[in-house]
């Protein structure tokens, strides 16, 4: 947990979202791409090992992912790369933390989620970090025009490489819906909610007149809410990079809407990611229809539900464009192996990489290069059979506003969906209680 009556820094903003497909996806990679994709890494042939610290599921190892691990070391026989992933994304945030103060119990390479990055970017965490714009080979602009500027501090040192960006859809079970006797071809049904995110939580009443036995319309409270507050101009913070959560309307939007989900029992109270994997067991015993479903969710969706299920789950595009995550490589500047970090995180993050992400588990690229890639334009996922997965989520992405991210955007969504929503699902606190919990937690752990 963090101390209490910890000074907030002055934030350097963000940008959070798309602006246009168009706008972004133009420009070509440049040469240093070729630097990045043949996968020379610029050391010895000394026998190491490289460990990535991640959240979540990357898609780069060997078992589910892309194999890119396996992949690097045929390239380079003398490294072997060890993934440490941890499933809950803030307990990985303030471990992270606590060993960059102490320069001690750090991977080679550490990933760092966009809703800390800009947090990462202040002085005392981005000092301890290595300098990419520094870093032979790496060119930012090959990167959509947003997503390196996320990284960058403001005396200009980037410390973190894109990875994946989030635009938003919905994973569906086409038999569920069947079931509760709404239409299951994806077009019709993102016209049940097109244009408004109310319309999800209407169409979710319906599904509950009539869902099979013990089946919820979507996962969580906090899904929904994380994905509503991704389509909202205004989010946690305004443009200076200060606090304004209890008077965004975007927050209110997202609040409003999430908690009717839960006082209205469509949502399965489950927390996303969690350590003991209820959530995850829950896709393949089929506990709930529906999942907000940013682009890196697509391998998740697969990898949960299993082979028994493959063909059930479709796509639909969501009630209004959205960003929901990205992330970035980082390289601890104490580290062993600090040149041979760097060229893993630059080839793990060069477009031929990430296409290689998307192909295999979702995860929309983040470089231009890696989305104008026809592989990615008309990519198809063989456990959604006949769904235009890359389509889908290039419309998506193409629809996203931008908005202000600051240094504690990451901290605030915790205390909102765990110590809110998820108290609201799991012991029937009331909507104005957990409002009221969470305020109180902002106050008591991030002082003005």
């Amino acid at each position: 947990m963090r101390i209490s009556g910890r000074t907030r820094k002055t934030a350097v903003i963000a940008v959070a979202g798309l602006a246009t497909c168009a706008v972004l996806i133009t420009g070509c990679s440049s040469s240093s791409n070729d630097k990045k994709d043949n996968g020379s890494s610029g050391s010895s042939n000394e026998k190491i090992t490289l460990h990535v610290g991640d959240f979540g599921s990357f898609g780069y190892d060997d078992k589910t992912g892309a194999k890119l691990y396996a992949e690097y070391h045929k390239l380079h026989p003398n490294i072997t790369v060890v993934e440490d992933a941890t499933s809950d994304g803030q307990q990985y945030w303030d471990t992270l933390k606590l060993h960059l103060s102490q320069n001690s119990g750090l991977d080679d390479i550490q990933a760092i989620e966009v809703g800390y990055i800009a947090e990462a970017i202040q002085p005392n965490i981005a000092s301890k970090l290595v300098d990419f714009s520094k870093v032979s080979g790496v060119n930012v602009n090959d990167w959509v025009s947003y997503k390196e500027k996320q990284a960058t501090t403001s005396d200009g040192k980037v410390i973190g490489l894109g990875t994946d960006i989030g635009p938003t859809a919905i994973c569906y079970r086409k038999d569920m819906f069947q079931q509760a006797g709404l239409p299951s071809d994806r077009d019709a049904v993102a016209r049940l909610w097109a244009g408004d995110w109310q319309k999800f939580v209407d169409v979710g009443k319906q599904f509950k007149q009539k869902a099979p036995h013990g089946v919820a319309f979507t996962d969580s409270g906090s899904g929904l809410f994380n994905a509503v507050l991704a389509s909202q101009p205004t989010q946690y913070s305004d443009a200076s990079g200060k606090l304004v959560y209890d008077t965004s309307a975007g927050v209110q939007t997202a609040w409003d809407l999430s908690t009717e989900a839960v006082q209205e029992g469509l949502t399965a109270k489950l927390r996303q990611f969690n350590s003991d994997n209820s959530w995850n067991a829950a896709f393949k015993t089929s506990k709930f229809a529906t999942v907000a479903c940013p682009s890196w969710m697509v391998g998740i969706v697969s990898t949960n539900s299993g082979p028994a299920l493959k063909g059930k789950w479709d796509i639909a595009a969501p009630p209004q464009a959205g960003n929901w995550g990205g992330s970035f490589l980082s390289v601890p500047a104490s580290g062993k192996h600090v040149k041979e970090a760097e060229a893993l995180a630059e080839w793990l993050t060069a477009p031929a990489q990430q296409v290689k992400v998307f192909q295999k588990f979702g995860n929309l690229p983040s470089t231009k290069a890696g989305l104008n890639d026809p592989a990615v334009l008309n990519a198809t996922n063989d456990y959604f059979p006949g769904t235009p997965v890359g389509k889908i989520f290039a419309g998506a992405a193409a629809g996203v506003q931008p908005a202000p991210i600051g240094p504690n955007d990451g901290q605030v969504k915790t205390f909102i969906t765990d110590n809110g929503i998820l108290d609201m699902e799991q012991h029937g606190t009331s909507k104005d209680k957990a409002w009221a919990n969470v305020k109180a937690l902002v106050k008591d752990k991030i002082s003005d």
